[in-house]
Order: C-alpha cells, then structure tokens, then sequence
C-alpha cells in the first residue's frame, strides 16, 4: 500500500468524525451558557471525575472529534482536570467503540470489558494529577482570544443556526490542517517502517507492551475501527499488549498529539503525552487479561 492511499484512508476515516465535533462545539458555543456548564458538572471536584468519565456515552465521538468539543467546554466553565478526563476517557467508553470491540474480539468478548476498564482508569488517574498540579488554564492564549472573541460575538450572527454553521465552518479549517498533517507523517511511517522490524523487537512483555503502542501512536486509526486492526496481531502479540493498543491509540497518536498542540499550551501537552504514556503502560501490564 502507498503512502497516498493510506493518507486518503486515514483522512477519509477521521473527517466525518472531526465534522462531528467541530459540530458539537459550535452548538455548544451557541446554545450552552457557562452557566449551564457550572450548573451540570458536578462541583465536588472527585464526584466531577466519574460524571467526565462517563460522558462519552452521551457524546459518542473518537478521538479526532472529541478535542474541538473539550476545548470549548473548558472555555465555557467546565473545570480544566473534569475535561482531562472526558478527553481521554471519551473515546473510549462510549457504546459505539466498545461494540465495535466485542464485534472484533468475539473469540475474548471480555477484552471490551477490560478495554472501558483499563480507559476509565488511565483517564481518572491523569484527571486526578491534573487537579493536584495545574494551576492555570492549559489552552493556549491565541485559542482562548479566538473563542472569546467568537462568544461575544455570537448575538452579532443572524439566527443561532447560522452562528453554529459559521463557528462549525471556521473550527473545521482550524483543526483540519493538523489532521491533514498528521495523516500524511502516519502514512509515511506505516510505509516505510516495516512491521517485521516492529515485530522482532517485540518479544518481551514490557518490549511488546511499547511496540504495540508505538503502532497505535504511529497508525493513528479513529477508535470506532481500531479494534478490528489490534484482532490481527492476536496471534502474534499477547492480550496485554493488544488492550496497550486499545488504550493508548484513542487516547494519543500522532494526529490528535498535533490538534492537542493547536489547543493547549506545549508544557501541559508534553506532561500530558508522558503521564498517559506511562499510565496506560503499567495499567495495561498489570490488567489480568
């Protein structure tokens, strides 16, 4: 396979769900008062870290489409650790990924189970670091000036219709760039990295372990198909590793690692990089699957 067909599969795959979520932040930005999002966030700061977790099964998004949504939450109130959580967690525990992974585990059905699971935890463990430690709003100024010029700008727009059009439109041109980047630089690596030379350095628990999600940071797949991908290694690698792909690609990978740049400060997305990576590896590892 190429490097354009695959750049023309992994951008034909991500757009419809960036489209999403481009969508669900414009229509947040436009019907969602941060006094509604005061008011539905749990305001005990350990109670809000379940309620993010779950979120995902109201707002069903990847990866790709979950960004534009958690950005526009934490502008308009939510606390900064409540979408952490929901970022990481969404893509997920969310009933259209974890079918997707009981469809292509039909021979280890428990592996959806440890997969939410292993999710659920990564997420609150990062969201309660995130609670300990930051201080100070992550987004980037450039992205707060954006959003708060758009917010008060809002009533300006003729009809609430075409204000979340026009904050769809101008958020998916955003975003998209970074996606159009990312998918060409995965495309480029699956080509040109042999997966045998992946393979072979694989044989260990802790060296499978990194291997595997080395591929799903590098493959960038959206987590509604990644599954189906992680059942054709069940031959070659061992089921904990298999669930470290599981996690850690919907959670991080090259694409999203970009739009996460484009959103937060580069200090708070490099910490964040580094403690899901190392959660997801001992939490994956210590999993009994």
């Amino acid at each position: 396979m190429d490097v354009k067909t695959l750049f023309l599969s992994i951008v034909l795959e991500a757009i419809p769900f960036v489209l999403l979520g481009v969508f669900f932040s414009a229509f947040i930005q436009t019907f969602v008062t941060e006094e509604q999002v005061r008011r539905w966030t749990p305001r005990n700061p350990l109670l809000a870290l379940p309620f993010a977790g779950l979120l995902g099964f109201l707002f069903p998004v990847c990866e790709c489409a979950v960004i534009p949504v958690v950005r526009r939450l934490i502008q308009k109130g939510m606390p900064v650790h409540v979408g952490i959580v929901f970022l990481l967690a969404g893509p997920i525990v969310n009933p259209v990924v974890l079918s997707s992974t009981f469809l292509a585990f039909q021979r280890q059905p428990d592996m959806a189970l440890y997969r939410a699971a292993a999710g659920l935890i990564v997420a609150l463990a990062a969201g309660v670091l995130v609670w300990l430690f930051v201080r100070r709003s992550p987004l980037r100024l450039g992205v707060e000036r954006q959003i708060l010029h758009e917010a008060a700008h809002t009533e300006a727009i003729r009809g609430k219709l075409s204000a979340t059009l026009s904050h769809a439109v101008d958020e998916f041109f955003d975003m998209g760039k970074y996606l159009l980047f990312g998918a060409l630089i995965s495309a480029l690596l699956q080509v040109f990295v042999s997966r045998d030379t992946l393979l072979s350095i694989g044989q260990t628990p802790l060296t499978s372990h990194l291997v595997m999600m080395g591929m799903a940071y590098l493959f960038s797949l959206c987590s509604e198909a990644d599954a189906f991908i992680a059942a054709s290694f069940a031959n070659t690698f061992h089921a904990g590793s298999l669930l470290a792909f599981l996690v850690y690609g919907p959670m991080l990978d090259l694409k999203n690692t970009l739009m996460l740049f484009s959103t937060f400060r580069a200090g708070f997305v490099v910490k964040l990089l580094v403690t899901v990576t190392l959660l997801v590896l001992v939490v994956t590892m210590l999993m009994p699957t």
